[in-house]
């Protein structure tokens, strides 16, 4: 049953839903930063110039090509690998070249990460060196174990089986003892049917959404367990939760 967080107000479904979680698997755009911030947009800048660039095409007739690609593949890079039209390195060292300087630090999101117990990993469909620039401007550099991205995932992009498969493979992950956290819904498929605990990040009331409009339905899917629009405040709420359970005397 999927319920929307103020975190605290679940209390045993929180605690038994992450209780027994021993790593922690976060998707990166739009979820650890606030879709707000302009770095989604400014990547799919990016990619549009690299179609006009690689492919002759206008402004317009890239944007179509995009978004055709990204339906068609899942990522507009699948597409365009599919079609021998690019290498993979040279378009996410292109699309990730970016200015991340006004995405501001966010000790909060960095305190309550470093408090969950167990191993953080991130698990993003963009390229590993666009993870680590991005979460190190954030403030959380050394907080994550790793970023498997989508070269590892053999440029099969979430949410097919197939990558999370190479995820749990290359990490050693046990996706009963995991929880995922997404700000698309059906990305969070296969890991749900896998046993993980699943969270949906949305945006705030106002905020900007980047999402795709059909990639914005599925909130109340069974494969969510918890919605949030404020991820700080909810791994807040865990975070208090799991420590009450440690120090709680134990039961006679």
């Amino acid at each position: 049953m999927t319920v929307i967080a103020p975190p605290l107000t679940f209390e045993p479904d929180l605690l038994g839903k992450f209780g027994h979680v021993s790593a922690w698997v976060f998707d990166l755009d739009n979820t650890l930063y606030p879709p707000d911030c302009g770095l989604w947009p400014a990547i799919e800048e990016r990619i549009t110039l690299f179609l006009i660039g690689r492919c002759g095409l206008d402004g317009q007739s890239a944007r179509a090509l995009q978004k055709y690609y990204y339906h068609r593949h899942g990522t507009t890079l699948r597409g365009l690998v599919d079609e021998d039209i690019v290498r993979a390195d040279d378009f996410l060292e292109f699309v990730h070249d970016i200015d991340r300087s006004a995405l501001a630090p966010n000790p909060s999101l960095a305190r309550e990460v470093s408090r969950l117990p167990g191993r953080k990993l991130i698990f993003t469909n963009g390229s590993r060196d666009h993870a680590l620039r991005t979460v190190a401007q954030l403030g959380l550099e050394g907080l994550f174990e790793d970023a498997f991205d989508i070269v590892a995932a053999g440029l099969v992009p979430k949410p097919a089986d197939l990558a999370y498969e190479a995820f749990f493979r290359r990490h050693d992950v046990d996706p009963a003892c995991a929880a995922m956290f997404e700000d698309l819904a059906k990305n969070l498929r296969a890991p749900k049917a896998r046993g993980m605990t699943t969270t949906l990040v949305m945006p705030k009331p106002g905020q900007a959404d980047h999402r795709e409009a059909h990639d914005r339905d599925g909130f109340d899917s069974d494969h969510v367990d918890f919605v949030t629009d404020d991820l700080v405040a909810f791994l807040a709420g865990i975070n208090a939760l799991l420590a009450a359970a440690r120090e709680a005397p134990p039961a006679l």
